[in-house]
């Protein structure tokens, strides 16, 4: 996995712990990756209840709630539907807080306005708005998915941070 993914993990869990809060994620584009980093950490099972991978449409709008007017009107990789997946992460979850991932890994898929390398990350504690965030990376498939990962989990890290 990689001593940075390593630490992070430690990182997200004792930001976790010190404010007592429980992570769930809903993943599309990274597959899980998130999931498979919290838990490869001793104990995550004290503040990670859960990772969904919701990679189709079907699955985003079936356990996560996302609307199909917004798959439809702003596409499965927008900021709308990765605010949905944030808050229906916590609606189907004994989770305080949620991180969302959708994007274009590639090698194809992009469009003019949405390149390969667009992803849109949603964050949500219960109860509070979603904070949101959109980043076009570079490389390839594997690149994209690891920058993704390393991306929501710092973001994750700063938030809860600037929580406690």
């Amino acid at each position: 996995m990689g001593r940075e993914l390593t630490d992070l993990s430690a990182q997200v869990g004792r930001a976790l712990r010190e404010n007592a809060l429980v992570l769930v994620t809903a993943e599309s584009c990274t597959g899980g990756w998130v999931a498979e980093v919290v838990t490869a950490t001793a104990g995550s099972s004290g503040w990670f209840d859960r990772g969904l991978v919701t990679y189709s449409n079907a699955a985003k709008e079936e356990l996560l709630g996302v609307a199909p007017e917004t798959l439809h009107t702003d596409g499965a990789v927008s900021e709308s539907a990765a605010r949905q997946m944030a808050t229906g992460a916590l609606r189907v979850s004994k989770a305080d807080v949620a991180l969302a991932i959708t994007g274009i890994a590639g090698p194809s898929g992009g469009t003019a306005t949405k390149p390969v390398g667009t992803v849109f990350f949603a964050w949500c504690r219960r109860g509070i708005e979603p904070i949101t965030a959109t980043q076009t990376f570079s490389g390839d498939r594997e690149s994209v998915r690891r920058q993704s990962v390393l991306f929501a989990l710092r973001r994750l890290i700063a938030l809860l941070g600037a929580s406690s």
